[in-house]
């Protein structure tokens, strides 16, 4: 599968495929808003959990900092989909920055597309367009 855009309760979402290159610093970021911007006028990008690196789930590491910091300065918001139970599991700080997130409007980690599109749907309010 190649990444596709679809759309989700009416946002365009870049779905990314789960074989592409890994995000491993803010320089993959900001290739992927500029593909999802420009290559697709996505407002969204749905990213795997297998294509960040291990870094990126180890706060300390600052990698997860650096990645989402390029989607919010470039107003696209950011889904990590798929399990990171084992994530959570091993950090403490991850689980109180996962939820942190969960709350606000541009990154948001979820268990599949359907629970995207739920979070999309629910998000939106008249007039409103994601992120803000």
């Amino acid at each position: 599968m190649l990444d596709e855009l679809r759309q989700l309760d009416g946002v365009p979402v870049l779905v990314c495929a789960a074989e592409g290159s890994p995000l491993r610093d803010d320089r993959d970021a900001v290739d992927l808003v500029a593909q999802a911007q420009f290559g697709h006028r996505a407002e969204w990008v749905a990213v795997p959990v297998d294509r960040f690196t291990p870094e990126f789930f180890q706060l300390r590491t600052g990698v997860a900092g650096a990645i989402v910091q390029k989607f919010v300065a470039y107003r696209t918001g950011l889904a990590v989909v798929g399990d990171v139970a084992a994530h959570l599991a091993a950090s403490d700080a991850f689980q109180d920055w996962v939820r942190e997130t969960n709350r606000g409007r541009h990154i948001w980690f979820v268990a599949d597309l359907a629970e995207l599109e739920q979070r999309l749907t629910t998000a939106r309010r008249p007039g409103d367009t994601l992120p803000v």
